[in-house]
């Protein structure tokens, strides 16, 4: 077997052993770019906390021209990206990104709501540019039982 059949083959066992051992399973949420946003792609992970969820956020970019140290604020509302309802949680303690080494940004929120409520339908996640950049929806996201990953 050579070395990259190897590393696969580990990667593989590795990623089924954390599959079986994890109790916390979580959903991957694609977000989709507005029209305040084009051509950029993001995605939103959410575990389950106990009585909380926690998501953790990754974006290619965001519009040109934002301010640095780029504030983003983050909503998971009632209904659908197509068909928003009113913000059922604001996650906006903390709204700083984090620059990362391959071309994106990334953050983390947590809401006080447990996974399976959202699961349990009609929410969507939105991602929002601060008031210095427009205060535009830049990403959104419907969460969908079937996104679940282990």
């Amino acid at each position: 077997m050579n070395p990259g059949q190897s590393l696969a083959a580990l990667i593989i066992t590795a990623s089924l052993f954390g599959c079986t051992s994890s109790s916390n399973h979580g959903v991957n949420v694609p977000l989709e770019a507005t029209r305040q946003n084009p051509g950029q792609i993001g995605n939103v992970t959410l575990t389950d906390w106990d009585k909380q969820t926690g998501l953790s956020f990754f974006i290619s970019g965001v519009p040109s021209g934002a301010v640095l140290p780029l504030r983003l604020y983050s909503f998971i509302n009632k209904g659908s990206c197509q068909q928003p309802g009113p913000v059922a949680y604001a996650m906006n303690d903390k709204v700083n990104t984090e620059r990362q080494p391959v071309r994106g940004w990334s953050f983390s929120r947590s809401a006080p709501v447990a996974l399976p409520v959202l699961l349990s339908g009609g929410y969507s996640i939105v991602v929002r540019s601060a008031a210095t950049d427009g205060n535009a929806d830049i990403f959104c996201g419907d969460i969908k039982q079937g996104d679940s990953v282990k």
